[in-house]
């Protein structure tokens, strides 16, 4: 094993020990709050979150990674304070997460999430979009009930988020009718959608340790940027994922035509591979059509593209870090996560 492999070994662990401990400290507050939901739009979360089946008797699933109620715990700790009266915060992000998930597994038209049927395919569209609609309003009451005196700030700061990550939505949705959208509007439309939440995540915890105005927004900026990387492995998994570990199809962004990173990085390769992936994205999107756009994706530059953008943004999220937590030893939690984002398997 080379050292680099121990160093990403390690981080691995760190990360993945930081992340059940969230679990452990964030599932409670996250499950008696979805509880709190009238019948049938409860029995949606609940199923949602994988802890119950689709008749309301209980299931051993996952509610997710944790990975952004990790990432408020772990600001908090970077910048020395108390995690107990973030565990709220935490649980906020990410019920407005799951708000996201609910209402994109609608738009997207997937039927798996986490290894078992998406909530709407079980459901059905307008109980789905409506449980989704119930999250967000559970993860603005949790702060809106809370007496720490950051509460105020970061309501505000996760509702402006929201209306961010829908404009970034709606620009990914828009991008499926255009086939002249440039890099920069990905790259923006990938920074709304995925890297405000990791950014007021980072945010959230950084107000929740009293920090001051500069530290919350480098705190912000570092979110963003490892969102954005994580949004560009994101995209590399949803070409090249291993269906076993993503639990969706092979190639299901290119089945469903997503403009993704590294697709409009290939379209706008100017080689003769972008031409053949655009002639491709004109039809239906059978097996066959699905592979030749994936080499052509491939040929055309796009993977390597991706891996490489993923990396920088990886380098300017840990600089805008050192701004907020000059001893990057005391980040260790923050760095660790940025790391097994990024290193995900693709």
């Amino acid at each position: 094993m080379t050292a680099h492999s121990a160093h990403s070994a390690t981080e691995g662990h760190e990360a993945a020990a930081l992340l059940e401990r969230t679990r452990v400290v964030v599932n409670p507050r996250l499950r008696s709050t979805v509880e709190t939901l009238p019948g049938s739009l409860r029995r949606i979360a609940m199923y949602h979150f994988g802890w119950e089946l689709p008749d309301g008797t209980p299931a051993a699933g996952q509610a997710g990674k944790a990975i952004r109620p990790a990432l408020v715990l772990a600001a908090v700790q970077a910048l020395g304070g108390e995690m107990e009266p973030a565990v709220r915060a935490a649980a906020a992000v990410e019920l407005a997460h799951n708000f996201t998930l609910l209402h994109d597994d609608v738009i997207d038209q997937d039927p798996t999430r986490r290894h078992r049927p998406t909530a709407w395919t079980v459901f059905g569209i307008p109980d789905a979009i409506i449980a989704g609609d119930a999250l967000l309003a559970l993860s603005l009451r949790l702060l809106a009930e809370d007496t720490h005196p950051a509460s105020r700030q970061a309501s505000e700061r996760l509702a402006a988020c929201v209306i961010e990550l829908c404009a970034g939505q709606q620009a990914d949705c828009a991008f499926e009718d255009r086939s002249d959208v440039t890099l920069e509007e990905c790259l923006a439309m990938a920074e709304a959608k995925t890297g405000a939440l990791l950014g007021c995540a980072c945010a959230l915890g950084a107000l929740y340790a009293g920090a001051d105005g500069e530290v919350v927004a480098a705190m912000d900026a570092f979110g963003r940027e490892a969102g954005l990387a994580f949004q560009l492995i994101d995209d590399l998994i949803g070409i090249w994922g291993d269906p076993a570990r993503t639990g969706k199809p092979t190639g299901a962004d290119l089945a469903a035509h997503k403009k993704s990173l590294p697709v409009v990085a290939a379209l706008s390769s100017g080689t003769p591979a972008a031409a053949e992936l655009e002639e491709l994205y004109r039809g239906p999107m059978n097996a066959a059509a699905i592979r030749a756009a994936t080499e052509a994706v491939e040929r055309a530059g796009g993977r390597d593209w991706a891996q490489m953008q993923a990396a920088d943004r990886m380098a300017r999220a840990v600089h805008h870090l050192s701004r907020a937590v000059p001893d990057l030893a005391a980040a260790g939690g923050l760095l660790s996560l940025a790391e097994f984002v990024t290193r995900r398997s693709h």
